[in-house]
């Protein structure tokens, strides 16, 4: 596992390590409720808060166990987002995707390329045969998303997490290789 972000370049974005330089344009969204709702986040009080999560990105990365990229349209270097992979199991060759964006730039296509890229980075770099996506039942743009990528609604795991000071569900959607590949 590399010990810092390559970076993946797609028609319209460029997805990057993210340094302490972004944590002014990523408290923009992370301090937004609405984004932040389904991540099992509260909104982000301060920009320490988002250092905090930036040093947890770089963190995940060092241990191997999960990688993050901020989200960058081509034509600036300002993040509007982040997506990467968290509970890398090298093992058994599956890791769990995340992502959130901007609210300014939903509806238009680039959760669906940023993810679209990392996945065909995690199934061609990393290996993975599986890639899992964990998402609350009322996040129904994401459930769009990711079936539109091409994931399967495997089934939902009850009070899966404690997050917020509740019980979360959550359904279990995948996509293996060969399905990326039909």
């Amino acid at each position: 596992m590399e010990k810092q972000n390559p970076i993946i370049e797609t028609k319209r974005l460029i997805l990057r390590e993210v340094t302490s330089e972004d944590a002014l344009d990523m408290y923009h969204y992370l301090s937004d409720e609405e984004v932040v709702k389904h991540m099992g986040l509260a909104p982000a009080q301060s920009v320490q808060e988002v250092m905090d999560e930036i040093d947890w990105y770089h963190s995940i990365i060092k241990e191997g166990t999960g990688i993050r990229w901020g989200v960058t349209l081509k034509d600036s270097d300002k993040v509007i987002g982040s997506c990467g992979y968290l509970n890398m199991q090298h093992k058994h060759y599956r890791a769990e995707v995340g992502f959130e964006l901007s609210k300014n730039y939903w509806g238009k296509g680039i959760a669906s390329e940023a993810l679209g890229a990392i996945m065909r980075y995690g199934f061609n770099h990393y290996q993975l045969e599986r890639i899992e996506a964990l998402i609350e039942p009322g996040n129904i743009q994401s459930q769009q998303l990711v079936s539109k990528l091409g994931f399967t609604k495997e089934g939902l795991l009850r009070h899966y997490e404690y997050t917020l000071g509740k019980f979360d569900d959550l359904y279990m959607y995948s996509i293996i290789k060969r399905d990326l590949i039909k």
